[in-house]
C-alpha cells in the first residue's frame, strides 16, 4: 500500500518557529537600574539621577509611587530654596534686592489702545453726555423692573427674588409671554430706569439682558455659577433694606468703563453706611464676579467679612445701542469668541 506525503504548508511553520522563538526571548520583568539603582539614592537622601525617566518603569503602580516621590523631592527643595532666600534677605536688611513678581496672565495683558486715561477730558466729556449722565449728575433716582422668560423654573424665580433684596428699589414682576418690545414702553411709562430679564435652560440661569432705560444701551450678558444663599456655607443673615456700597475693579478700557457705569446706575447714589453692606463687581480676564457682603469691626484694627450672596459670574456677549432690539439694533460691539480669544492675553474690559 502506497503513502502519499502530504505537504505541509510553509505558513505554519513559519509561525510556530516565530513563536518558540518569541518564547525563548520573554524573560522575568527587571526594573531598570541605573548608576545603583533609585532605591539608595532615595535612602541616601539624595535627588534622583539626571537621567532618570519615568516613562522607562512599566511597573503602573511602581511608576505612580516613583512620580509621588519625585514630585514630594521638588516639593522640598523648593521649601529649602524659599528658606534659603529668606535667610539672605534677613541678613542683607535694606540692601535685600526687591522680590520677584510672578509672572501671570493679568501683568503679562497685552496693551489695549483703548484703556481709560482718568484725566483725559474727551472721556471727561463722553461721561457727562452718555445715557449715564443724568444718574451721575443725582437727577434720576434708580428703579429696576427684573422679569424672567416663559414659564420660569424655581431656580429661576427665587434668584430674581434674592436680586430684589440686593438691588435697592427693584421690583419682580413675572413675564406671562409678554415681548420686550411691549414691556419696555410701559417701562418708560412708569419711570423704570432698568429692565433687567434673567434667561434660563434647562431650569438654571443662564442669561441676563440689562437695559437701562429710556435710550439704553443694552447689555447681553452670560450667567454661570449661581448660588443661592442656601447654597452657601457660612453666609450671614439676611441683607437689609439699607443701600450698599458699590466697589468697580478693574474696568479699565473704554467698553468696561462704559459696563462698569451701567452697574453703577443699578445702585442708588447715597450709599448707608450704617448697614455696612457691599456690593462687588470684580472683572478678571473679562469675567464679571459679583460678591455680596457685610463688613463687621472686631476692634480697631481688624475687619471681618460676612458674605451674604447670592453669588454669580457673567460675561459679556454683546453691547447694544438704544433699548432690546433684536432685528434692527445697532451693536457697538459683540463678542467673537473665534476671532477675540485668539491669544490669552488679550482682554477687552
Amino acid at each position: 500500500m502506497d503513502f502519499i506525503g502530504v505537504p505541509v504548508s510553509e505558513d505554519t511553520t513559519n509561525t510556530k518557529n516565530k513563536v518558540k522563538k518569541t518564547m525563548k526571548r520573554q524573560k522575568p520583568f527587571q526594573e531598570p537600574v541605573d548608576n545603583g539603582s533609585v532605591e539608595e539614592s532615595e535612602s541616601a537622601g539624595s535627588s534622583f539621577p539626571p537621567t532618570f525617566s519615568l516613562s522607562t518603569i512599566k511597573n503602573k503602580q511602581r511608576r505612580h509611587l516613583m512620580f509621588m516621590k519625585l514630585k514630594q523631592e521638588k516639593r522640598k527643595q523648593k521649601l529649602e530654596l524659599r528658606k534659603k532666600r529668606k535667610k539672605e534677605r534677613d541678613a542683607l536688611g535694606d540692601k535685600a534686592p526687591p522680590k520677584d513678581v510672578p509672572k501671570t496672565i493679568e501683568n503679562q495683558r497685552v496693551y489695549d489702545e483703548t484703556t481709560v486715561d482718568p484725566e483725559d477730558e474727551e472721556v471727561a466729556f463722553d461721561e457727562g453726555t452718555d445715557e449715564f449722565s443724568a444718574y451721575f449728575n443725582k437727577l434720576t433716582n434708580p428703579k429696576v423692573l427684573i422679569t424672567t422668560s416663559d414659564r420660569p423654573r424655581g431656580r429661576t424665580v427665587r434668584f430674581c427674588e434674592q436680586l430684589a433684596t440686593v438691588i435697592p428699589n427693584a421690583h419682580v414682576y413675572y413675564r406671562r409671554g409678554l415681548a420686550l418690545k411691549r414691556i419696555i414702553p410701559q417701562c418708560v411709562s412708569r419711570n423704570f430706569t432698568y429692565l433687567m430679564v434673567i434667561n434660563e435652560d434647562r431650569k438654571v440661569p443662564n442669561g441676563m439682558v440689562l437695559c437701562h432705560l429710556p435710550d439704553g444701551p443694552t447689555a447681553h450678558f452670560k450667567v454661570s455659577s449661581v448660588r443661592l444663599r442656601k447654597e452657601m456655607k457660612r453666609r450671614g443673615k439676611d441683607p437689609t433694606e439699607h443701600h450698599p456700597e458699590v466697589i468697580l475693579n478693574n474696568f479699565s478700557t473704554r467698553l468696561g468703563h462704559s459696563i462698569g457705569r451701567m452697574f453703577a446706575a443699578l445702585f442708588p447714589h447715597d450709599p448707608h453706611f450704617v448697614g455696612r453692606q457691599v456690593a462687588t463687581f470684580h472683572n478678571q480676564r473679562d469675567f464679571i464676579f459679583f460678591r455680596f457682603h457685610r463688613y463687621i469691626f472686631k476692634n480697631e484694627k481688624r475687619v471681618g467679612i460676612q458674605e451674604l450672596g447670592p453669588r454669580f459670574t457673567l460675561k459679556l456677549r454683546s453691547l447694544q445701542k438704544g433699548t432690546f432690539d433684536s432685528k434692527f439694533g445697532e451693536y457697538e460691539w459683540v463678542h467673537k469668541r473665534h476671532e477675540m480669544d485668539s491669544s490669552r492675553r488679550k482682554f477687552h474690559l
